[in-house]
């Protein structure tokens, strides 16, 4: 059994198949498991590059997320965020959001402990059988956004092929700015309405918990498109508008890019994940709202109605 991608859903996914003592290879073509819930070091300093925060209302999740907190890698951030517009801002309440002091990459890595899972090493194609890069496999879960892995099958899994197909994803730019010290309000984060290039922008230094003068902007996906070939050149552009949002004077010492081609599901599958008769299984935050408790209970899902398939067929 394979599970392709480390994010939070194909860990998700493996876990339960292990648990239930089916054997998993998890492949992940990036250099460390996280996916979305990326954090990048700067000057050993961890950075959340992707998902912004987490939020739990699933009685299961919450769990995790309990167990998370338990462990020190989890802290209740905030439950109020300011909201920009044409007429200002003000504060807006919602749901509680949890950050990750270690970055949210570190939730990945915990849940991947005792996980099978290969780094550099990516799938290329899923044929009949399922047939994984020419290898014979009982089953195979992609939990990779639908375009990633649409050109990996073959077009003969008519259901997958179909499956994915029906998925639709918006961009986006993270971008990391570090100035020389904290000459801002307390914030928390913001969500920016109807502005040509910012949609969201979080204190990273509150979210940490450690007051580091550092922002992450989050673009709009209609800018994120103009910037897709050279995503180092929206820097400039995106710091500015941050500025100006805030009225920050001093310009940021360290401005770093990350561009996520497909970062938010805007139309996805129907139930919490796809399995067809062929043994090809989809999951991720596509089926679902895009959040970080979609991806995981998709996977969940997934992973236990695998589990179910195999051992019925193999006892």
């Amino acid at each position: 059994m394979i599970v392709v991608g480390a994010g939070i859903a194909g860990v998700a996914c493996a876990g339960e198949l292990v648990r239930a003592g089916v054997p998993v290879e998890v492949r992940e073509r990036g250099r460390v498991p996280g996916g979305r819930l990326a954090s990048r070091r700067f000057d050993g300093r961890p950075t959340d590059t992707g998902a912004a925060y987490l939020t739990a209302d699933d009685p299961d999740f919450t769990e995790v997320v309990e167990g998370w907190r338990a462990a020190g890698l989890v802290r209740e951030w905030t439950d109020t965020f300011l909201a920009y517009g044409a007429d200002g801002h003000r504060e807006v309440s919602g749901p509680r959001r949890w950050a990750a002091p270690r970055g949210l990459r570190s939730l990945v890595e915990e849940l991947a402990r005792d996980l099978p899972v290969t780094v550099d090493r990516p799938v290329t194609s899923v044929r009949p059988g399922p047939v994984v890069d020419g290898r014979s496999c009982a089953a195979v879960a992609l939990c990779v956004p639908g375009p990633q892995a649409a050109p990996l099958l073959d077009p003969a899994l008519t259901a997958a092929t179909r499956a994915v197909g029906e998925q639709r994803w918006s961009p986006s730019l993270a971008t990391v700015l570090r100035f020389p010290s904290r000459r801002w309000a307390d914030f928390r984060g913001a969500f920016v309405n109807d502005h040509p290039v910012l949609a969201l922008v979080c204190d990273d230094g509150d979210r940490r918990g450690d007051d580091a003068p550092v922002l992450v902007a989050h673009t709009t996906p209609e800018f994120a498109a103009g910037h897709l070939a050279q995503p180092g050149a929206a820097g400039p552009p995106v710091e500015q508008a941050v500025r100006d949002l805030l009225g920050l004077p001093e310009p940021a010492e360290l401005v770093h890019v990350h561009r996520w081609t497909y970062a938010k599901p805007t139309a996805g599958g129907v139930g919490t994940y796809h399995l067809d008769d062929e043994g090809i299984g989809l999951a991720g935050d596509a089926f679902g709202k895009p959040r970080v408790q979609s991806a995981w209970r998709s996977g969940r899902d997934l992973g236990r109605a695998l589990a179910e398939r195999l051992l019925t067929v193999g006892g």
